[in-house]
């Protein structure tokens, strides 16, 4: 299992019949109610994004994600709230009078085309505002501050578009905000394709959307033009009326200067286990072809076909055998229970044919492997079995490395027992998970992980190119006998930009 992080590549807010554009500030907020008592006055808001898909589009070209097992590939849109670090701030209220929102309901909609789901797409530019208030006009006014600014220009604060209006500068919207929330318009509510709701209870959740279906027909092609998606509150909210207060919530925009930057979370199921050297009888075993052209991973022509041999020729039920392609060079053969009246143990032979590269015929690939009975991994007795602890070694990076964010590492790691140099555990199940800190908050990056197994190694990839530069720091984790050990930082490196 692997993941890829698609970065929004432009974002902003618009404010409710308001040209302000508030595009380069690193909170979004999400208003609504009563717009008497805030500073400035304004009714609801919205925010639009659009992600930066190229670089998942392209390892869907170049099949490290398989396209035809995107049934397995899940998206997630991940916006962290403004207020999740501290819980004395529920309820509170904003210096511009919003009270922080709670047991609400986001929307996440597609932007629609000028004619909701027909016409053109509504292309539109982010703007170059921060600011909601001009203070160059407002410097001397009650709620700016005490002594009077010296501001000859507001650069921070700019009508430009994107706004409520207009999408560019020469282009406005069909409907002013996007669509109408109350079905009167030209582009409505009712048109809209919503992707996903959220309830947020507290107010402090992070934004959690399921882009599945949506990101996954743009990857299969279904999907062609788009401008990019909304969030904003259902009409329910948006149009409720007898409201004393105006309640928000903010979260951090690509502008932020921290860690959380939002991001599409893509999981795909890439993992390799290899049963070669744990080839059991009385169930399923998985085998693997691994194909190589210069030392990097080639995809074949077409999947190969496999029979498996023992010395009186073709096995009873495993014969003609199909393949599939598990990630780029990567084929797998999940070979049936055939085995039950076989002695143990026993060798075998599996063969790989009907293989063409770039139009080359390529010779049939023959490997051996053992039968080994179910029994050998079971073990009674009178004694509970003793705890073990496990050492690790890792090649392909050094402890500490500064890496570019250009690398895809592939990261061996060595599992021993502890107090021995010698003795390397090959048939366990191993994980990690990598995570950056901000004080003293673990901010996930990718959660527990299988290993890749294959009959020489263990090892994860790891994908820098997705990753904001940071110290990263990598746990570890062994289950073996129902119990499981966990061993804190047992890496850590640095990811930095190329210059």
């Amino acid at each position: 299992m692997s993941i890829h992080l698609s970065y929004f590549n432009r974002n902003n807010t618009l404010i409710s019949n308001s040209k302000i554009n508030t595009g380069r500030n690193p909170v979004v907020e999400l208003t609504y109610g009563a717009t008497d008592y805030l500073i400035p006055a304004y009714g609801p808001t919205r925010l639009i994004f659009n992600l930066n898909l190229q670089p998942l589009i392209d390892k869907v070209n170049d099949t490290i994600i398989f396209s035809g097992s995107l049934s397995s590939v899940t998206h997630t849109l991940v916006m962290r709230n403004s207020a999740s670090f501290d819980e004395s701030l529920l309820n509170g209220k904003m210096p511009s009078q919003k009270r922080r929102a709670s047991s609400f309901d986001l929307n996440l909609f597609r932007i629609p085309k000028t004619s909701g789901s027909t016409g053109n797409v509504q292309y539109w530019d982010e703007g170059v505002g921060y600011d909601y208030t001009d203070y160059s006009k407002n410097r001397n006014s009650n709620y700016s501050v005490i002594y009077p600014l010296v501001i000859k220009d507001d650069n921070a604060f700019s009508t430009t578009p994107s706004n409520w209006f207009n999408a560019q500068t020469l282009s406005g919207w069909t409907e002013p905000g996007i669509y109408n929330n109350k079905n009167e318009g030209k582009v409505n509510y009712s048109g809209l394709t919503i992707i996903d709701t959220q309830h947020f209870e507290f107010g402090n959740e992070d934004v959690s959307f399921n882009m599945t279906n949506e990101i996954n027909a743009i990857l299969s092609g279904s999907t062609t033009s788009y401008s990019g998606w909304g969030i904003a509150y259902p009409p329910s909210y948006e149009n409720a009326t007898g409201l004393t207060e105006s309640y928000s919530v903010g979260f951090f925009s690509r502008h932020t200067q921290t860690f959380y930057e939002p991001y599409l979370l893509t999981t795909y199921n890439d993992l390799i286990k290899d049963d070669r050297n744990n080839f059991v009888k009385n169930r399923v075993n998985k085998l693997y072809l691994y194909v190589t052209d210069e030392d990097s991973y080639s995809n074949l022509d077409n999947n190969p076909i496999v029979n498996i041999f023992d010395n009186d020729g073709v096995v009873v039920g495993a014969s003609n055998l199909s393949t599939k392609l598990i990630t780029k060079g990567v084929y797998q053969v999940s070979v049936p229970n055939v085995f039950s009246g076989r002695t143990t143990p026993m060798v075998f032979t599996d063969v790989w044919s009907g293989m063409t590269l770039n139009g080359i015929t390529l010779p049939n690939v023959e490997n051996e492997f053992v039968l080994y009975d179910v029994n050998n991994r079971i073990k009674t007795g009178t004694k509970t079995t003793e705890s073990e602890t496990y050492n690790f070694d890792f090649y392909n990076i050094m402890q500490g490395e500064k890496i570019l964010n250009t690398d895809v590492r592939k990261i061996g790691v060595i599992i021993k027992k502890a107090y021995s140099t010698s003795e390397l555990l090959t048939n366990i199940k191993g994980f990690y998970r990598v995570y950056v800190k901000e004080g003293e908050t673990q901010v996930q990056v990718q959660d527990w992980t299988e290993f890749n197994r294959t009959p020489n190694e263990y090892y994860f990839n790891f994908d820098t190119r997705d990753k904001i530069p940071n110290k990263y720091f990598v746990d570890l984790k062994v289950q073996i006998a129902g119990e499981i050990t966990t061993y804190k930082k047992q890496l850590h490196f640095f990811i930095v930009n190329k210059k």
